[in-house]
């Protein structure tokens, strides 16, 4: 069977460029209409910037206790800096492990296990499967904590929807303070226009930071988890069968049905 060299897990930390692009492409495009139409201090007003990221932090600190929030920057790091999750690999290694287990023993794993290049979560569910321990223990011990880190990933995600949630309010309310004071100073009509233009830049300030920063990056965060919940789930349906002892061409075909098209016809490539 052809090996396939796996890497550390530890060093597949890379740049998602696509967040990069994105966030970078946003505000280029906001500031380049800014700047095409009139200068950029016009958008710039301190009392606005401070309901708007003031009244958002504030309103983020009542929902989540504290040491929550202050994950924050981690989950924005999360959604530029992560760890794909690489089921095509995951699977050349079940599979490769698959036959090994059926030729040697499910004992002799534990070698190959030794030098840590195989995932870690695939790890721990083989070693459970060496140790003996019953097909319905070793699934309910993976999926326990294949359920906590989907309540993690809910929890990361859940600060930047919030963050969008209301961001977009505190703008309205600095709009209406706006409108309150303009209102109350009816007596110059020059004056009643930049007022209005104050009065709306927190509405400005609230939509961009909901629709150009907190809400995109949430959708990121929930894609990224469905894609390492999907090779989660796809290692411990490896692990069950490896501990039954299935042929490995059974085992490969069943976890190509968690693979997409191109990596099924990479996979397809495998010698079994």
């Amino acid at each position: 069977m052809a090996r396939t060299a796996f890497r550390d897990p530890n060093r597949d930390f890379g740049m998602d460029i696509s967040t990069v692009i994105g966030l970078i492409l946003a505000v280029g495009l906001v500031l380049g209409a800014i700047m095409t139409t009139t200068s950029i201090t016009t958008f710039i007003d301190i009392p606005s910037i401070l309901v708007v990221i003031g009244g958002t932090i504030a309103a983020t600190l009542i929902a989540f206790p504290l040491n929550r929030v202050f994950k924050l920057v981690s989950v924005f790091m999360k959604t530029i800096f992560n760890k794909p999750a690489n089921s095509l690999e995951n699977m050349s290694a079940i599979v490769s492990l698959a036959e090994i287990a059926r030729r040697d023993g499910i004992l002799s794993l534990e070698s190959h296990l030794a030098d840590g290049k195989f995932d870690d979560f695939l790890t721990r569910g083989l070693r459970m499967a060496i140790d003996g321990q019953e097909p319905g223990v070793i699934e309910s011990a993976m999926e326990l904590e294949l359920e906590s880190l989907i309540e993690r990933h809910a929890n990361g995600k859940a600060i930047l929807d919030t963050v969008g949630k209301y961001a977009p309010a505190f703008g309205m309310i600095g709009t209406l303070i706006g409108l309150v004071v303009m209102l109350q100073n009816m007596e110059d009509a020059s004056q009643l226009g930049p007022a209005m233009a104050v009065a709306l830049i927190t509405t400005f300030y609230g939509s961009c930071v909901a629709n150009m920063v907190a809400l995109p990056l949430a959708d990121k965060l929930a894609l990224r988890s469905a894609e390492e919940v999907s090779s989660k789930v796809m290692i411990i349906r490896g692990v069950m069968c490896i501990q039954a002892g299935d042929n490995p061409r059974i085992v490969k075909q069943k976890l190509l049905a968690f693979l997409d098209p191109k990596q099924r016809v990479a996979a397809e490539e495998l010698e079994t």
